[in-house]
């Protein structure tokens, strides 16, 4: 019995070390402890430079391998997550829990780019 309830523990443990590790997913985590639902799809708050900003790295993407673009686009990728991840934390400070929002929509963005990019990265 106590061997059940430790391996449930440390499953626990874990999930929350890997919820709290990722600057997205704890920010959304802080969120949804505030009662605030995280933006959807849908929700198509985001001003219309960003979405241009997504739309044209998200063209790179789709060009044919190219290492140096790759690499450029990856570089991008994680100064818009550190300035988002620095800005989600001023806006959790302010307690402004719709500003937060509205950066976590813009990390999701931004993380489903990197994943492209990871995709693309690992050879065929």
């Amino acid at each position: 019995k106590e061997q059940y309830y430790s391996e449930q523990h440390s499953s626990l443990i874990n999930k929350a070390y890997q919820t709290l590790l990722n600057p997205l997913s704890r920010g959304l985590y802080l969120l949804e402890l505030n009662g605030v639902e995280p933006a959807q799809e849908t929700d198509c708050d985001a001003d219309s430079e960003f979405l241009m900003e997504i739309m044209e790295i998200n063209e790179k993407l789709a060009e044919p391998k190219n290492d140096d673009i790759l690499e450029e686009i990856e570089t991008l990728i994680k100064v818009k997550q550190d300035e988002l991840t620095k800005e989600v934390t001023s806006a959790f400070e302010r307690d402004d829990l719709q500003e937060a929002k509205k950066l976590l929509a813009k990390m999701k963005y931004f993380a489903n780019l990197e994943d492209k990019l990871k995709d693309k990265k690992i050879p065929s």
